[in-house]
């Protein structure tokens, strides 16, 4: 079933060149820890993660093409100054790679960081990164944040040189009775006018902390159908 969904879904991004490259994707997922995110919300986004990468269909998605790895890392921000990678750059190949990099998530601490919100100067960090992995097809930046950028750079007026930005927005929990729009919606068009960049960018959308896993699984799986294949003619 998950095989068939999958495959209906691809969406095949033709490689010019004769150079078979290295990695059909680099993927940094880029996580607020300023201060609006307590010490409980900060493990959930980073046991959310290891949860999302150990779930059997995003495994799948991963692992479609394992000639061509998607290469992932993982990255804290706050204020202009605080960008910390918590997980380096890594092939996943297989389900020891995501074990691995769930291990890592688990296994990390919180570093004292700015209280601020500097969405731009993240999203620079997270272009700079792509510059080491130019042998991969796609190269997209995931920032996931509960609040708007009130220091640093504007979001909507850093060049990213062609780097896809996707987000992921946190809001408030659903109260009795409201709907998604209610608590989450300024918020999410924020980050539609100022963060997404590139033409198949897209926001995806949690109902506070504890949703954040179901969420980033639905992103993974959504940015896994996107396959490229080299162009050899």
């Amino acid at each position: 079933m998950v095989k068939r969904w999958f495959s209906a879904v691809l969406i095949f991004v033709l490689w010019a060149g004769s150079t078979t490259a290295q990695c059909r994707q680099a993927l940094l997922l880029a996580l607020d820890v300023s201060g609006s995110v307590d010490a409980r919300e900060y493990r959930l986004q980073l046991d959310g993660v290891a949860g999302a990468l150990l779930n059997p269909q995003v495994l799948e998605a991963l692992n479609a093409m394992p000639a061509a790895p998607v290469r992932m890392a993982v990255m804290e921000w706050s204020g202009p100054d605080f960008q910390r990678m918590i997980v380096p750059w890594r092939d996943m190949v297989d389900a020891g790679s995501a074990q691995a990099v769930a291990r890592q998530l688990r296994g990390t601490t919180r570093a004292q960081a700015d209280y601020s919100t500097a969405i731009g100067s993240a999203m620079l960090r997270g272009a700079g990164e792509m510059r080491a992995q130019p042998d991969c097809w796609r190269q997209v930046v995931d920032i996931s944040g509960d609040g708007t950028s009130n220091v640093g750079p504007l979001p909507g007026s850093v060049d990213l040189a062609g780097v896809i930005v996707n987000g992921l927005v946190i809001g408030p929990p659903l109260a009795r009775g409201d709907d998604e729009a209610t608590g989450i919606g300024a918020l999410a068009a924020y980050y539609r006018a100022y963060v997404l960049r590139g033409t198949e960018a897209f926001l995806e959308t949690a109902q506070g902390f504890a949703d954040f896993e179901d969420a980033m699984v639905r992103k993974l799986l959504r940015e896994s159908q996107i396959i490229a294949v080299s162009d050899t003619r």
